[in-house]
């Protein structure tokens, strides 16, 4: 699936609750609100847990291709998502936004999935 006119499109925003998210063929239980994962709210280190940004991350990439979450496998990278340079530029600079952190822009290069990038930024924020 390509993604088309995605410097068009707003910046995705999560559903009002989210306590369970499903990932592929396991569950993760979180108990971060929306608001927290879409910036309205300020992210701690306390908050930033595996589980929230593999929430923030699948829902992001969800809503940017037009998909349900629950089609969003954590294991399958980026790029046969469609991801391009210009999308993955975007993504980081919007996660650097949430995270209020300064983040490499070649970081979804680096750690290609889900998984590997969440697993990434729980290590080192």
């Amino acid at each position: 699936m390509l993604i088309t006119n995605f410097l068009s499109k707003s910046k995705p925003k999560l559903p009002q609750t989210m306590n369970t998210q499903k990932f592929s063929a396991f569950q993760i239980q979180t108990s971060v609100s929306a608001d927290e994962l879409n910036n309205n709210v300020e992210v701690s280190s306390k908050q930033l847990t595996l589980a929230t940004i593999q929430a923030w991350l699948v829902s992001y990439l969800a809503e940017l291709l037009e998909m349900e979450s629950e089609e969003i496998d954590i294991k399958i990278p980026f790029v046969r998502y469609g991801l391009d340079s210009s999308a993955a530029v975007g993504l980081v600079g919007d996660m650097e936004t949430w995270l209020n952190r300064s983040l490499s822009p070649t970081l979804l290069y680096d750690y290609p999935t889900i998984e590997a990038l969440a697993n990434n930024l729980v290590d080192t924020i």
